[in-house]
């Protein structure tokens, strides 16, 4: 090992330095034509090739040995420590663990675990993973974990920055009641090697409000609603109907767009490098600019205060497209008349609690999502393979966290006792919503449908078309002048189809 040390020492940082410019978007190696030869290999994200390197065995400089001792995990919010802290020493691979009073792990098998949380504002999170990941091979303080999202996940899943699953030891066994789109999205596009790994699926479902249901529809049943959202031409005339009552269909314009968007028959970017924008996003961009000006949507933006105001029972907004994340993260403490914080209670009574429904809707899409992944040069793989395994391959483990944290797993077996032992969601109204988001789950398909570039191109495009619904800009080839403009700033190598 001292001698493979010494002969991948040198490579080790040049292939982390290739890769962050890979991430930039300065080589085509992570377009996604590849990645549907690459998934070919086995189904599983496993390269059978014998000559492949072993990623495990890259190092650079030797850790210090407080970096041996500790375990260090990048990430932007609390979400996956919360999972962590709850549910690991649960499953049946899980190594020891000591706990605070808190009831924080503080160190797993012996080794301490530090937290690096970066709020993802402004990319600061991925800038400051880059760093630490290009000065992983001359650093003896070592990065042992990550976590990525998929809008970006091809990013650190191309290249030498994530460890392969494989090497880590979890095998194509271990994952075998995962679904295959959350494979694909952490997918090495050139080796086909799986680099990441996720204890969720996000599969989207439509969510309405039931009294406006009631008041427009005639019912809140779900199978009346359905009825009513089956497809856009349905949804649209729906639309019209819930206007008449002073009630927005949708809140804003992004609402829809996920919808569209995971339903492309081609990637933003293509193994040339050239962006081209495909029918179904600009038949987002129809769809909205119809709503804006006919007073479907209320000209709201993701995330800002008016569209989540529209979450409340009375907010005027009949329906939000959520993935499973979003159900408990944003619209349960969104509808809630009083909050947890004040000393409210997550029951039927405080504001919207009990009063909203879901429905399958005109499409099914996927949002979403975050994966674990292992740094090339990590002194404790160990370790990170322990929490890989326990956290997204344990079904009794994924069974827990969906009873707890109301998560959509990425283990379908856990998911099916569930619901055969009739899970119902209070919030919900007592549905049993993962039903209806297996049904969507198994209808995602990724296949030759992402690239490196998601997360610049959705929001720049988003950004630039904002203008154009609200009539800023005139015309929709300004705003795709505008979109170019945008994106060129960002990914200066990018040449356009359009």
């Amino acid at each position: 090992m001292a001698n493979l040390k010494k002969v991948l020492a040198g490579t080790l940082g040049l292939c982390m330095a290739a890769s962050m410019l890979t991430a930039c978007g300065d080589s085509d190696s992570s377009s996604s034509s590849d990645s549907k030869a690459a998934a070919k290999k086995g189904g599983s994200g496993i390269s059978e090739s014998k000559d492949r390197v072993n990623t495990a065995e890259l190092h650079g400089k030797d850790s210090s040995e407080e970096s041996k001792n500790t375990v260090k995990i990048y990430c932007w919010n609390t979400e996956f420590k919360s999972r962590l802290d709850t549910y690991y020493e649960k499953g049946a691979d899980a190594l020891p663990v000591e706990k605070d009073a808190d009831g924080s792990i503080t160190s797993i098998d012996g080794k301490k675990i530090e937290w690096v949380q970066i709020e993802n504002e402004g990319n600061a999170y991925q800038t400051k993973l880059d760093e630490a990941l290009k000065g992983q091979g001359d650093s003896d303080d070592k990065v042992d974990m990550f976590l990525m999202e998929a809008d970006y996940a091809l990013k650190y899943a191309n290249g030498d920055v994530a460890l392969s699953v494989q090497d880590l030891g979890l095998t194509a066994d271990d994952m075998s009641e995962m679904y295959q789109y959350t494979k694909d999205v952490a997918t090495d596009t050139a080796t086909g090697e799986l680099k990441g790994v996720s204890w969720q699926a996000t599969p989207g479902l439509f969510m309405y409000n039931r009294n406006y249901a009631k008041e427009v529809l005639g019912s809140d049943d779900p199978a009346t609603v359905q009825e009513a959202v089956k497809d856009w031409d349905a949804f649209t005339d729906t639309a019209a109907k819930m206007k008449e009552k002073g009630i927005f269909m949708v809140s804003g314009f992004d609402d829809t767009y996920r919808c569209f968007s995971n339903n492309v028959s081609a990637p933003w970017v293509d193994a040339d490098g050239k962006v081209t924008v495909d029918p179904q996003i600009k038949a987002w961009v129809d769809q909205t600019k119809e709503y804006t000006d006919a007073g479907y949507n209320n000209k709201t933006s993701l995330w800002d205060e008016a569209w989540a105001a529209g979450q409340k029972i009375d907010g005027k907004v009949f329906g939000y497209f959520y993935s499973t994340w979003g159900i408990p993260f944003c619209l349960l403490p969104n509808t809630l008349e009083t909050s947890v914080e004040d000393g409210g209670k997550e029951e039927v009574g405080n504001g919207g609690y009990g009063l909203w429904g879901a429905v399958e809707g005109p499409q099914a899409y996927y949002w979403g999502g975050t994966w674990i992944c292992g740094a090339i040069d990590s002194d404790n793989q160990d370790i990170v393979a322990s929490i890989m395994k326990v956290m997204t391959c344990d079904k009794d483990v994924a069974k827990a966290i969906t009873e707890g944290e109301q998560d959509y797993t990425n283990n379908k077996a856990a998911i099916k006792e569930l619901i055969d032992g009739g899970y119902t969601n209070p919030f919900l109204g007592g549905q049993n919503h993962l039903e209806l988001l297996t049904a969507a789950a198994d209808k995602i398909s990724l296949d030759n449908k992402i690239s490196a570039y998601d997360q610049g191109c959705n929001e720049k495009f988003q950004g630039a078309m904002k203008d154009y619904f609200l009539g800023n800009t005139s015309t929709y080839e300004d705003a795709l002048q505008a979109f170019k403009t945008a994106l060129t700033e960002l990914y200066p190598t990018l040449t356009y189809d359009f």
